[in-house]
């Protein structure tokens, strides 16, 4: 049985020379992620290549988390997996309260107005600030920028992959 897989992060540069490296965050629990004893896995750009790891420690630092491995130590021992996915087994996500949801579902479902007006399809979600951005691909026309706020998301269906909004004056 193949294991399904999440992002949290990616590794994007080595920290230092005793095997600390920096990870672009991906995730909303990098507490939960990047804490001591978590076990993660780097998946390779191309190819099928995954090297299960565990994590030793973890600090915040300008953006980025700076984690230690077990079992390496050494610069030489992490530099080869600059660019790589850090992932963690789907079966490990955390439980989410009702009426929040994980990226991978969101992104691919189908956008509709209250009215039944199809607008077209999430293709990415954005965080610039205080809320969400979701990136809607029209099939005619620039990209939709959709706020998640309470004003113009009015329903998600998951199962279906149909999120239903209220458009609220200047959106398009």
């Amino acid at each position: 049985m193949t294991t399904a897989w999440l992002n949290v992060g990616k590794l994007v540069n080595t920290h230092g020379l005793r095997g600390e490296v920096k990870i672009l965050s991906q995730t909303d629990f990098p507490d939960v992620r990047f804490a001591p004893g978590s076990e993660l896995a780097l998946h390779a750009p191309e190819g099928d290549r995954v090297v299960p790891l565990t994590v030793q420690s973890a600090r915040e630092h300008k953006g980025m988390f700076i984690v230690k491995w077990k079992g390496l130590d050494h610069i030489n021992e992490v530099e080869q997996y600059k660019g790589w996915a850090v992932k963690v087994a789907r079966d490990e996500q955390v439980e989410l309260e009702p009426d929040e949801y994980y990226y991978y579902e969101i992104v691919g479902c189908r956008v509709v107005t209250e009215d039944g007006e199809e607008l077209g399809e999430i293709t990415e979600i954005l965080s610039p600030g205080a809320n969400d951005v979701w990136v809607v691909e029209r099939p005619k026309g620039k990209p939709l920028l959709l706020p998640v706020i309470d004003e113009v998301l009015i329903g998600v269906d998951v199962q279906a992959k149909r999120v239903t909004v209220r458009l609220l004056e200047g959106l398009i």
